[in-house]
């Protein structure tokens, strides 16, 4: 079969795309430790490693992998979870079903590779069970009242108090006697229901979510000394963190992205602004100066 050389050119980058799929998913089934996902990975990187050489007959040249993309898809599972990884990989598996779609009137084998492209992400999806994610309601938990509570209160104590080291102090007061309460409080309420969560491990997440949290949001006031610049990189520091939890969990469970940052974003600026006016009608009341 003769085909032009933009054809083939188009065939090196699918080869290109296959091999290197092939290298991340056989990466992925060594770091596994469930039985069954490995096996599931290791079928996919056959089917890649297969798609590859189907390529290569109307091509009849070898590709080498895209290396940074393997390594940089291998991080990201080991860094933040196989799910988030898997799902990223997932996106970049529908363009080449789109892709292979265009190839079928060209090539015979375009319609079976995108057929198991389709069953790829069929039993990825079937396969994605993480305890990271079983227990994101108690990460969530965690993140959701330190950005609310602690925003806030830096927010009054800003105005009400008007120094950075005092605020510091008071925050993280404040923000670690919270935390432990959030953790023991997630420790009763999942000890209560009937479900596959250990108590010790939600509450956990819960408190270390919560803890984490606050240390990003006092860290301005520990370093800088005018406060409304602290308040500032606080108020900023809690939009970063909104926005890269909520695209985490958009991307891992299929979620909507913008409602949910906008609904978030909202709650925490929302409350620190009600604080702040509070915290100016205190001071003012009070006649504390400090």
């Amino acid at each position: 079969m003769t085909i032009s050389a933009d054809i083939v050119k188009t065939l090196h980058v699918y080869q290109k795309n296959e091999i290197t799929e092939y290298h991340i998913y056989h990466r992925l089934a060594r770091s596994v430790s469930s039985a069954e996902n490995k096996r599931i990975l290791e079928q996919i990187a056959g089917d890649e490693l297969r798609h590859y050489e189907d390529w290569k007959q109307y091509t009849q040249t070898d590709v080498g992998p895209n290396w940074i993309k393997v390594w940089w898809f291998y991080l990201i599972c080991r860094l933040f979870g196989f799910t988030f990884g898997i799902k990223l990989m997932e996106n970049g598996e529908e363009n080449a079903q789109e892709n292979y779609t265009l190839m079928q009137g060209i090539i015979s084998e375009a319609a079976s590779i995108a057929g198991d492209e389709n069953e790829h992400e069929k039993a990825l999806i079937g396969m994605l069970d993480e305890e990271r994610l079983r227990y994101t309601g108690s990460v969530v938990l965690g993140l959701n009242d330190a950005l609310v509570e602690l925003t806030g209160a830096l927010a009054g104590l800003t105005l009400a108090l008007q120094n950075t080291g005092v605020i510091a102090l008071t925050g993280l007061i404040t923000g670690i006697a919270a935390a432990l309460s959030m953790a023991t409080s997630e420790y009763l309420s999942i000890k209560t229901e009937e479900n596959d969560k250990n108590p010790l491990r939600a509450s956990v997440y819960t408190g270390t979510a919560y803890l984490a949290t606050v240390f990003v949001l006092i860290w301005p006031y520990l370093i800088f000394e005018n406060y409304f610049f602290c308040l500032a990189c606080t108020l900023t520091a809690a939009i970063a963190i909104i926005g890269l939890f909520t695209y985490y969990i958009a991307v891992a469970k299929d979620l909507p992205f913008k409602k949910r940052f906008t609904e978030m974003a909202c709650l925490s600026l929302g409350v620190a602004g009600i604080s702040f006016g509070i915290g100016f009608l205190i001071r003012q009341f009070l006649g504390v100066e400090i």
